[in-house]
């Protein structure tokens, strides 16, 4: 099976999917997740083991382009614009999340730009950084299998990295939400500040809020994204809403209930509508939880 729908009954198949697709294919039938459909590690095989690296394998390519015709037809268009990610077989798992060890190519438009993205996320498997973060945590050098996630791309007015727990001092009674104009990569690459805010699960309180100085913000181009300067005069203004807090706070803690345990959440809001992009397990906590 090369190409499983988020939402199949397949997909929940981390052996097939890798770690970061298996989760969202679960949540998708209940949870805001984009649609989109996974290129699995039996077509990653194959393509490891052509003679050609440089090209997606015949049924491989054939498979995609049909799929992501159907992908655009169901949005009106023959080019939809999506998000290609990496997806390892033991990535975001119990014991390693592999965040940002694999590559992700946003705003990718058009078929060759899309085979193009999978084909670099299939050889980020075997990057020095990839490879250097196994072995630290006494994983196979080869690994199970790398999968690629295609999803439609969410035009974030504002995009959120979200804890169920304090990441930093390990309090499981509070949730902490990053956020920042635009999208996710400016936070999760660090390179902005964005703001902070510390909520209190049970009543849902707001703790304490930071208005992080949010220097740049991560746009889409034609094909791909771009950082730009923040304008200033959002900057200065927050980027979530109270309401906005308190809804991302509640997603939070289904979806702590649902993983059974403290989750690391990427979202997106587009048109005041909560996207659910990313959901992982909390691996490592601060000092409370040791």
């Amino acid at each position: 099976m090369d190409l499983v729908w988020l939402g199949g009954a397949a997909g929940g198949d981390r052996l097939l999917v890798g770690g970061k697709a298996a989760h969202l294919c679960r949540l998708a039938a209940r949870y805001p997740v984009p649609a989109g459909f996974c290129l699995t590690t039996q077509a990653f095989r194959q393509w490891r083991a052509a003679a050609g690296p440089d090209d997606l394998p015949r049924g491989v390519r054939t498979t995609l382009a049909k799929a992501y015709r159907d992908l655009g037809g169901a949005q009106g268009t023959s080019d939809p614009a999506v998000a290609v990610r990496s997806s390892a077989v033991d990535e975001d798992g119990s014991e390693a999340s592999f965040a940002g060890q694999h590559d992700t190519f946003l705003h990718q438009r058009g078929l060759a730009a899309v085979e193009a993205a999978v084909l670099r996320c299939w050889r980020s498997a075997a990057s020095q950084r990839a490879l250097h973060y196994r072995r630290q945590r006494g994983l196979s050098p080869e690994g199970t299998g790398l999968a690629v996630l295609v999803q439609l791309m969410v035009a974030a007015d504002v995009a959120f990295v979200a804890f169920s727990v304090d990441p930093v001092d390990g309090r499981r009674d509070r949730a902490v939400i990053n956020a920042n104009w635009g999208l996710g990569e400016s936070i999760v690459g660090g390179h902005a500040t964005p703001d902070t805010y510390v909520v209190q699960k049970a009543s849902l309180d707001l703790v304490s809020s930071r208005i992080g100085s949010k220097e740049r913000m991560t746009v889409a181009t034609a094909v791909g994204t771009t950082e730009v300067a923040t304008p200033r005069i959002l900057r200065e203004r927050r980027a979530l809403t109270g309401e906005q807090v308190g809804s991302i706070t509640r997603l939070l803690l289904e979806l702590e209930a649902d993983m059974e345990g403290p989750v690391d959440v990427e979202g997106a809001i587009a048109q005041d509508r909560i996207y659910l992009l990313q959901c992982r397990a909390v691996t490592r906590l601060g000092p409370a939880d040791a």
